[in-house]
């Protein structure tokens, strides 16, 4: 049995990841700023991130926030993994890091960095978005008459259930560096992922794209956070929407 402390343990992919690894039979701590007994804002760190990494084999790091304060806590967690001698950090990326200047992606990257430098055992997966933000982004944009959206920008969702069963695997597995992207199945335009999520909840809304300007759109537009060469999802996004619809 391994025992893996899982960062953002209560978030859409932390909980998934430690649903897995704890139905495999290895013992699972999960942290995060409210959850007892390992609550800790890794941005501040404090004497429970030690307790929490303490005899632990793998650091699973799903903890994140476009809000700030990423490298802080990818620092402090790095700090504590060492006094403890954690032997693996896998961290979950996004495809375009390195590529896309937006603001969230180049802190992303950062963290990465901080990582390989560290001294530990690494490994780090990029994927592509998924389902459920593009369905966040474009609920926004349908709240409008007309859905507004960027000219000449797809997308190439993917499950979060799949990348959790990636990350329990490679939280299992040696330190391997930087492994392969993880693509969803399809590269979509907006217009197609609009249309499919409009008729997911059955509403009507005439579809108009806007070409916008600057370094990140150009990069956006240019498929930098994309991986078609590594479609290895396999739910589609339009299948996700119109089975969250069934749901709700």
């Amino acid at each position: 049995m391994t025992t893996i402390l899982v960062t953002g343990g209560t978030g859409t992919l932390g909980r998934l990841v430690t649903e897995r690894l704890r139905g495999d039979g290895h013992e699972v701590r999960g942290l995060s700023r409210h959850a007892e007994p390992y609550a800790v804002d890794l941005r501040e760190g404090g004497p429970t991130l030690g307790r929490a990494v303490d005899g632990v084999d793998v650091i699973v790091h799903c903890a994140s926030t476009p809000k700030g304060g990423d490298e802080r806590a990818a620092r402090n967690l790095i700090e504590a993994a060492r006094r403890a001698q954690v032997p693996h950090l896998v961290y979950i990326s996004i495809v375009g890091v390195d590529r896309v200047p937006f603001g969230y992606y180049k802190t992303k990257h950062a963290v990465e960095r901080l990582i390989e430098e560290s001294g530990l055992g690494w490994t780090v997966l990029r994927t592509t978005q998924f389902h459920d933000l593009v369905r966040t982004m474009l609920r926004g944009f349908a709240r409008l008459p007309v859905m507004l959206l960027p000219a000449g920008v797809d997308d190439q969702p993917i499950e979060v259930a799949e990348v959790a069963d990636r990350l329990a695997e490679l939280a299992l597995e040696a330190p391997a560096g930087r492994v392969a992207d993880m693509g969803g199945p399809e590269v979509l335009t907006f217009p197609e992922l609009a249309r499919a999520y409009l008729r997911a909840e059955g509403r009507r809304r005439p579809v108009l794209s806007v070409p916008l300007a600057g370094k990140t759109y150009r990069a956006f537009r240019s498929g930098g956070h994309l991986a078609p060469q590594q479609a290895v999802g396999r739910r589609t996004f339009e299948e996700y929407v119109k089975e969250e619809r069934v749901a709700r």
